[in-house]
């Protein structure tokens, strides 16, 4: 009979020769977040496109579209009939499918493991430890990992000897693996850097009764950075990674989700809507992650490139139509023939874009309309964003809605209790993208970008 290895076992191997830990679980899967990011973002600046392999628990780990759909996948899951199932059914899955389910055990736990095999890159990743001693694991050893491949070579043999078979299939095909003990010097610096700039440095609290200091309330050491501008920023880049993260696994979920064809439409739609939902509200905070970054960052200039702003635009639209549908809004789009490009950033306009549509239709009541037009201005492209009410449609713009600052990014709309980029978050993040924003008295706003190739005043 093959014997068949729990996770623990495999985490447990991963565990020797390393010093324990005193983390709590919080801190814990702090560091296990910003380990996924930094190892994602190696991956895609090694270009990782060409291929490699991924097993994981009890949740895909990696998020990224483009490393999911280059790489061959292994999930070990809680409820695999839970669990997207991707590809034809049966226990093979197509070539470019993203993972194939496996069941977990319930002697596996629930700590998470991901471990990547690449030709240049080979690292295992997971969480271990009880209460109170929990620790971030990172393995780039060949011994170890090879005693790992061996543990999960064991574990698919008895869950899906033919899952086995083609574990041993991609490794063979990978070639040669120029793996290396000494990833950590390059891997724990990023992680800590990370750390360091989206953890609050902070403790905003003071000292009261103490003996020895009265009631003066002094401020405890490490409150003495820069007041609390520092720490609300690091604060905020801290939260909006953690929201970001999650949601970006339930968005991969439910997008392999969809590819299933036996799903009710009802469910499809309502899977549909999950995944916009899940795609505005990443784009949302990412938008507010980087301004947060851009206030404590010294202005630099930005590396533009040529950009069809026209082409974005019209892409954009039907998610834009689909969001507003959803708030009962409709959406007009008005486009100039023949305009030139402009100076931006493609990948980071999309979002950005995607951010002023809805703080220019968060005020608009049921039935309104938001007008977005782009037309020629001299040496630049003009975007005009209005919002009409049912009422003022027709005959000019209503008042501009009350907001107030909740710091250097977030400002706080009390008539609708939504959360939107400061004005002057707006400006910083549009003229990083080449833009500059004129905010009107009303609703309405317009932002101008650079033709390319002009000489600009």
């Amino acid at each position: 009979m093959t014997t068949s290895p729990s996770l623990k076992a495999i985490q447990a191997c991963m565990a020797e020769g390393v010093p324990p830990s005193g983390s709590d679980d919080a801190s814990a899967r702090r560091l296990w977040w910003a380990a996924l990011d930094t190892l994602q973002e190696q991956l895609q600046e090694q270009n990782s496109t060409t291929g490699g392999l991924w097993l994981a628990a009890p949740l895909p780990a990696l998020y990224d579209p483009t490393l999911l759909k280059a790489m061959r996948g292994w999930v070990w899951s809680p409820n695999p009939q839970g669990l997207p199932q991707l590809g034809p059914a049966g226990p093979t899955a197509a070539p470019g499918d993203p993972y194939k389910q496996l069941p977990l055990h319930p002697d596996d736990g629930h700590d998470p493991l991901l471990v990547v095999i690449q030709p240049t890159l080979q690292v295992a990743l997971a969480l271990q430890g009880p209460p109170d001693q929990r620790q971030l694991l990172m393995r780039s050893d060949p011994k170890t990992l090879g005693a790992i491949l061996s543990l999960l070579e064991q574990r698919l043999r008895a869950d899906a000897p033919d899952q086995a078979d083609a574990l041993h299939d991609a490794i063979r095909a990978l070639g040669s693996l120029q793996s290396s003990s000494a990833y950590g010097e390059q891997f724990w610096p990023v992680v800590a850097e990370r750390l360091a700039r989206m953890a609050p440095s902070l403790t905003l609290q003071t000292l009261r009764d103490e003996p020895g200091r009265g009631d003066s309330n002094e401020p405890i050491e490490g409150d003495q950075y820069e007041g609390g501008a520092e720490a609300e920023l690091s604060l905020l880049e801290a939260i909006t990674h953690e929201v970001r993260t999650p949601l970006a696994t339930i968005r991969t979920l439910i997008r392999s989700l969809l590819r299933r064809r036996d799903l009710a439409p009802v469910v499809m739609e309502r899977l549909q809507q999950i995944d916009s939902e899940c795609t505005e509200q990443i784009d949302r905070f990412g938008l507010i992650f980087h301004a947060a970054e851009l206030q404590r960052q010294s202005t630099e200039p930005a590396e533009l490139a040529q950009t069809d702003l026209g082409a974005v635009l019209q892409h954009l639209a039907p998610g834009w139509q689909m969001l507003l549908e959803r708030r009962g809004l409709t959406l007009q789009i008005e486009i100039s023939p023949n305009l030139p490009a402009v100076l931006s950033d493609p990948s980071r306009l999309e979002p950005m874009l995607g951010g002023l549509i809805d703080r220019s239709s968060r005020g608009l009541q049921q039935g309104g309309q938001l007008v977005l037009q782009l037309r020629p201005a001299g040496a630049r492209l003009k975007l005009q964003i209005r919002g009409y009410n049912p009422s003022e449609q027709g005959r000019g713009l209503g008042t501009a809605e009350p907001t107030a600052e909740l710091g250097p990014v977030l400002s706080w709309n009390p008539g609708t209790g939504s959360l939107q980029l400061s004005q002057a978050a707006t400006r910083r993040l549009l003229a990083s993208l080449g833009g500059r924003l004129a905010q009107q008295r009303d609703r309405g706003l317009t932002v101008f970008f650079p033709v390319a190739g002009r000489s600009q005043c």
